[in-house]
Parts: C-alpha cells; structure tokens; sequence
C-alpha cells in the first residue's frame, strides 16, 4: 500500500514544451530597449466570458520581431469544446458553427504546440489577461502548470498614450475615447481586418500594439520596465 501511495506522490513530468517556456522567463529583464524583445500576440475566441463555465473555440497569434509583424509567422487552430456550444449566441459573434468544430482538435493536442510557438516572446493581447486566463486554465487542467510568459495589454497602452496626450490639458482624459480594438484602431488610422476571427483580431492588436509602442517610445518610455512603470502609476490615478 505504501509503494501505491509513493507512486501517486511522485512528480509527473513537465512537458518539454512547458519546460522550455519556463527556463526561457526564470531569469527575466525587463530593463532591455523595447524593440529589443519579441512578442507574440495572441487572441481566443470563446463561448463565452465564465472562466468556470466556457471555453475556447479558436486560438490566433502572429509574431512580431523589433517591433514589425513577421510575414508567415502565424499561429491559427479551432478547438473542439468539452461541452456544446450554444449556436444562438456565441456563433452569432464569431461565426464558427459547431459542425465547423466536430473536427477540430481538442485543447490538450493544442497547447502544447502553441507554447512552441510562442517560445521566448512576450505575450501582447487586447485584454490579455482573458486571454492567458482561459489558456492557462486549460494549461492546468491538461500539464499541472501554466505558462510563464509575461504579458503586456494594448488596452492598458492605449490608456497610457492618452494620458500622455492629455496631460497638458486642464482635462486628464478624454471621456469619449472608446478603448475596442476596432475603434481604436479606426482612430488611428490603421489597416483593419475583420473582427472576431482569432488570427485576424491577433493581428490586428499587432498592428495597434507597434503603433502604441512607437509613440510610448516617442515620449521618452524606451524599456520594458517604463511601460510596466507606467501602467501601474496610470491605476494608480484612475
């Protein structure tokens, strides 16, 4: 009974991939120029927004290398759901049918290859933390860990870069600034591409992402470590 016991109580094995994520973050510095970092930038599409109750349906992502997409660097897979999804309200917004997922792979032969991917680059998204928050889930469900990459929020950018903006104004925001990728993006003046497909939103935030960085870069936030520095004052003040 007690070797049974001893069996249950050992590790299980990290997955390679997993593996080489961590080792990649263990020793992170923030204090390099911005440019000088690679990013992945990633969006999910889901059956909806309940971290206990949804799931994710597809996964996008692109790579951008001193600070320019990589052409041919893509990441795109749809996802078959534990569960059925409910065509009336999810497919209506990003228009991926459960016939379209009867195929697909499942998350757990995903992940792995998707952590490949992104590799030793940062993770960028509108709204990141949903992102890795139901990626990570799913990470902990299927390997025992998550992935240790660390993220940066184009809406959080977005929101420094108008406070820059603002702040020689007896107004410190601009309260009809919306901050949706789309309009954004519109705002701008950058190419788009349709909405609530998972590659096309992944690029897209790319796009918004280069710009933000740039203009941060502009106004003196030249390191990794500024934009986090930045951020956290920025909730500091809203």
């Amino acid at each position: 009974m007690l070797d049974l016991l001893n069996i249950f109580k050992k590790k299980i094995p990290e997955h390679p991939a997993f593996a080489r994520n961590h080792q990649f973050f263990r020793h992170f510095d923030q204090l390099r120029p911005i440019e000088e970092y690679d990013y992945v930038v990633v969006d999910t599409e889901l059956t909806g927004l309940s971290k206990r109750r949804d799931e994710i349906v597809s996964i996008g992502a692109v790579h951008i290398k001193n600070l320019r997409i990589v052409a041919g660097r893509t990441f795109y897979s749809l996802v078959r759901p534990a569960h059925k999804i409910d065509a009336t309200n999810s497919t209506i917004i990003h228009r991926i049918t459960p016939q379209e997922l009867q195929e697909a792979p499942t998350i757990d032969e995903i992940l792995p290859d998707f952590v490949d991917f992104c590799g030793d680059a940062l993770f960028v998204g509108h709204y990141i933390d949903l992102d890795t928050g139901f990626i990570n889930k799913e990470c902990r469900k299927f390997f025992k860990t998550t992935i240790k990459s660390p993220g940066l929020d184009t809406i959080r950018l977005a929101q420094i870069y108008t406070e820059l903006n603002w702040q020689h104004h007896d107004e410190r925001f601009n309260l009809n600034v919306s901050y949706n990728l789309t309009d954004l993006s519109r705002q701008y003046n950058l190419p788009l591409f349709p909405a609530h497909n998972a590659l096309q939103d992944a690029i897209q935030t790319a796009y918004l992402f280069i710009f933000l960085t740039k203009s941060l870069q502009a106004s003196g936030l030249e390191t990794l470590q500024d934009l986090y520095t930045a951020g956290r004052n920025l909730q500091q003040i809203l």
